[in-house]
């Protein structure tokens, strides 16, 4: 009985011939990044940026945001930013952060309660509302940063350790390809940039490091295997002898996550948006950034004659 395979067994794709053209594509896209952020700059969320956010139901079919951006612009509230979030009636409002403390932001949500109320009616339903203060945010923002540092300074030590220095640093430059290309993103099509973000980066960084190591793991038990083999050959086979794995991970990721962005609803669409480009974009780097980096940084040479000393016992 044959099984259905969407990649066969002995597929012989010369990856590490293509390596230049994924270099400039990498390059194309970190410099974009680069370029969007001082230009565009991330729509942080309240998490990062403080301020108030309150989410509301309104009375009629669809919100008419022309005319509630007028009403709660005259109260002089400073910056009021509106948007549908989950429905036509559901609308997401974001006030700047008020002088005051609480006593401030309290007093703004009032007003914006009293102003909604009288020109629209008192069936207006409050599903959120949420204060985020300025060192809360600058702690957020400090925390979060903190954590994707400590995240590639372990996945570093670990790879060092299980490998060598060479497949680690070629892990990580893979990891921060990856990291900055979401930002890019992010800023590219104007998501919201918050906690939930932070977590997108840290999962896409476990996600495509999993892909990385078991390439690498190939590659070691291939420099046991044929240690006179040329190194670009040897990479070529490693990943081409993991290759139906790779794809196969990745399409059922990206299945279920197709699917949440399609009826998950908006809370969570921003992160999973993200989660699909970090599969895309992982598994790339991983074949294209993280395999063939190695051959820059003399892996071959560094070897000598013990191979398989290097290498490691299984």
């Amino acid at each position: 009985m044959r099984t259905f395979r969407l990649i066969g067994d002995d597929t012989r794709i010369p990856f590490v011939r293509y390596q230049n053209w994924a270099y400039a594509l990498s390059c194309t896209l970190i410099l974009l990044t680069l370029v969007l952020l001082p230009t565009r700059g991330l729509n942080l969320g309240i998490d990062f940026q403080g301020g108030i956010l309150i989410e509301v139901g309104m009375p009629s079919a669809a919100a008419d945001l022309g005319q509630m951006r007028s009403t709660l612009g005259a109260l002089g509230l400073g910056e009021v930013a509106l948007q549908e979030f989950g429905g036509p009636s559901n609308v997401l409002i974001r006030v700047e952060r008020q002088d005051g403390g609480e006593q401030g932001q309290l007093a703004a949500v009032h007003k914006v309660k009293a102003a909604l109320a009288d020109r629209f009616g008192e069936d207006i339903s409050y599903r959120r509302v949420e204060f985020v203060g300025p060192k809360v945010s600058a702690d957020l923002l400090w925390n979060g940063t903190q954590a994707m540092v400590y995240a590639f300074a372990g996945i570093l030590a670990y790879i060092w350790f299980r490998f060598e220095w060479q497949f680690a640093v070629g892990g990580v430059v893979a990891l921060i390809h990856d990291a900055v290309t979401t930002v890019g993103l992010f800023s590219l099509l104007g998501l919201e940039f918050n906690l939930s973000t932070i977590a997108a980066v840290l999962t896409i960084i476990g996600y495509s490091i999993n892909d990385t190591v078991v390439i690498y793991d190939r590659v070691r038990e291939n420099l046991r295997r044929y240690k006179a083999m040329p190194l670009p050959e040897l990479i070529d086979r490693s990943i081409n002898e993991t290759l139906a794995r790779t794809v196969m991970t990745s399409l059922t990721t990206l299945l279920a996550l197709i699917s949440l962005v399609l009826f998950g609803g908006p809370v969570i669409r921003d992160f999973t948006i993200a989660m699909i480009w970090g599969v895309v974009i992982g598994t790339y780097s991983t074949v294209y950034v993280a395999a063939p980096m190695i051959l820059h940084l003399h892996l071959r040479r560094a070897m000598g004659e013990d191979a398989a000393q290097l290498a490691g016992a299984p």
